[in-house]
C-alpha cells in the first residue's frame, strides 16, 4: 500500500530503499566556523555559506555512495529540539543540559503561545533539492519529543503543550508540501518514553499529517519499544523507522507474535560505534527483517543520526550498508 502511495506521489524506488536518519557530521571546516560563529569572530552569512558549501558535500557523497532517498545532513542544526524551539514563538532559552554522552543542548523553556514563525526548513530543503535528481527527505522534529525535551512554563500540562507544538508543525509540513516535498520524516525519539502518554503523542501526529498528500515517516531511537508495541501501530505514519540494531534487532522476535502492519525503516548500522560494519553484518541484519515483513515494505538505514561519527566512519559504514543492499537485491528481485 505504502509503495502505491509513493508512485502516486510520483516517487519510484527500488526493492529495499537505502537512505539515512537526518544528520552528518560537521564537516571540519564548518565545525570550526560554528565555533568561531558563536565566539562572533564570522557574520551569519559567512556562516550560512560554509553551512550550504558542506551540505553540498554531503549530497554529493550520499550519490556517490548510491543512496536512494537522500537528506540535507542538517548542517545548519546544532540540536534538533533546540533548532526549533529557537525559531518558533513561545520559547526562551534555557542552560545546558546533557543530551548524551558529552554532548550538551540549551534545554528550551515555553514561556508563551508556541508559534510557527513561517517556513523554518523549506528554503533549506529547496535549496537541497535542487542539486540532486533523488528525492530529498523534508526533516522535522515532532511535537512530542520538542515537548518533552522542554520546560513547560506556560501550558498547563504536556498534552496541552504537545498538541499546540502539533498545531503549529503542521504549518512547517504543509510548507514543505507546497514546495515540492514528497517524503517527509518527522523524529519522534523520546515517544517510548511514558508509555502512558502514547495516545496523545498519537494525537498530535494525526494533527500534523492528516489529510495531506505526502509519505510520512516517523523516527524513534533507542526507546522500549516493547512498552509501546503493538500500540504504536496507531501512529499515522507509513514508515516507522526504528533503531533496532542496538538491542540486536530484538524487536522483530515481537512482530512475529503481533504483526507489524506498515513499512519498515531498518536501522542496520550501530551509529555510536567507530567500528565498521562488514557487508555481511549488515546483510544478515537485513534478512531478519525480510524474514518477518515482505522485502517491498523495507527500507534500509543507520540507526540513527550518524553526526556522532567522522566523515570517513560515515562513508564507511553507509558503502558497507550499500554494499549488502545490492547482494540482497540480485538474491531477493525473481529471475525472469
Amino acid at each position: 500500500m505504502s509503495r502505491q502511495k509513493l508512485k502516486r506521489l510520483g516517487v519510484e524506488l527500488p526493492l529495499l530503499p537505502t537512505s539515512t536518519v537526518g544528520s552528518f557530521p560537521k564537516t571540519p571546516e564548518l565545525a570550526e566556523a560554528r565555533t568561531k560563529y558563536a565566539r562572533k569572530q564570522i557574520t551569519r552569512p559567512q556562516l550560512e555559506a560554509l553551512e550550504k558549501k558542506a551540505t553540498e558535500f554531503w549530497i554529493h557523497a550520499q550519490e556517490e555512495i548510491g543512496l536512494d532517498v537522500l537528506v540535507d545532513g542538517e548542517q545548519y542544526r546544532g540540536d534538533m529540539v533546540a533548532y526549533f524551539a529557537e525559531l518558533m514563538g513561545g520559547f526562551q532559552t534555557g542552560g545546558l543540559v546533557r543530551s548524551f554522552g558529552n554532548r550538551y543542548y540549551h534545554k528550551p523553556v515555553i514561556v508563551g503561545e508556541v508559534k510557527w514563525p513561517g517556513p523554518m526548513t523549506v528554503e533549506w530543503w529547496r535549496w537541497t533539492q535542487s542539486l540532486t535528481r533523488k528525492p530529498v527527505k523534508g526533516m522535522l522534529t515532532g511535537p512530542y519529543t520538542v515537548m518533552d525535551w522542554s520546560f513547560n512554563d506556560y501550558y498547563r500540562d504536556r498534552k496541552s503543550a504537545c498538541l499546540a507544538l502539533a498545531r503549529e508543525i503542521r504549518k512547517e509540513v504543509e510548507a514543505l508540501i507546497e514546495a515540492g516535498a514528497k517524503i517527509i520524516q518527522i523524529d519522534e525519539p523520546a515517544i517510548s518514553v511514558r508509555q502512558e502518554e502514547l495516545p496523545f503523542a498519537i494525537e498530535a501526529l494525526h494533527l500534523i499529517v492528516d489529510g495531506l498528500p505526502a509519505y510520512f515517516i516517523t523516527h524513534a531511537c533507542y526507546g522500549a519499544f516493547e512498552t509501546i508495541y503493538p500500540d504504536m501501530l496507531e501512529l499515522p505514519a507509513d514508515n516507522l523507522d526504528l533503531a533496532i540494531s542496538n538491542s540486536a534487532l530484538d524487536l522483530l522476535k515481537i512482530f512475529e507474535k503481533d504483526p507489524f502492519t506498515k513499512d519498515l525503516s531498518l536501522g542496520v548500522l550501530d551509529v555510536h560505534s567507530h567500528k565498521i560494519e562488514t557487508p555481511a553484518q549488515i546483510k544478515a541484519r537485513v534478512m531478519r527483517g525480510v524474514r518477518v515483513l515482505p522485502p517491498e515494505r523495507v527500507w534500509v538505514d543507520p540507526d540513527c543520526g550518524l553526526k556522532t561519527r567522522t566523515v570517513e566512519e560515515s562513508r564507511a559504514k553507509l558503502e558497507a550498508m550499500l554494499g549488502a543492499v545490492r547482494e540482497l537485491r540480485a538474491e531477493l528481485v525473481p529471475r525472469p
